[in-house]
């Protein structure tokens, strides 16, 4: 069974910044797509760049916290015995 450890606050800031990375890409593309203009493009990419970092360390940490559906907190439980059935 794969087994997860909890992330520690420097892995959760890495990849905060790497998937902001690839998504302010996405949007400078569809920004300049949309605008035309590379100056808007560029502030859009730059604004949502930083708060979208800021969101996603938030809600990775907060995850962190919630046991629900991790691995490491899920309790083996015995196999059901059977029941052998009665012959009439």
């Amino acid at each position: 069974m794969f087994i997860r450890a909890p992330e520690a606050h420097s892995r959760s800031i890495i990849k905060a910044i790497s998937w902001r990375i690839l998504g302010s890409i996405d949007t400078f593309v569809i920004s300049y797509f949309v605008t035309g203009k590379l100056v808007f493009a560029l502030s859009i990419a730059s604004v949502e760049t930083v708060t979208k970092i800021i969101l996603f360390y938030g809600h990775e940490r907060a995850w962190a916290a919630v046991p629900w559906g991790r691995a490491d907190t899920v309790v083996a439980q015995p196999a059901p015995t059977a029941v052998p059935e009665r012959v009439a």
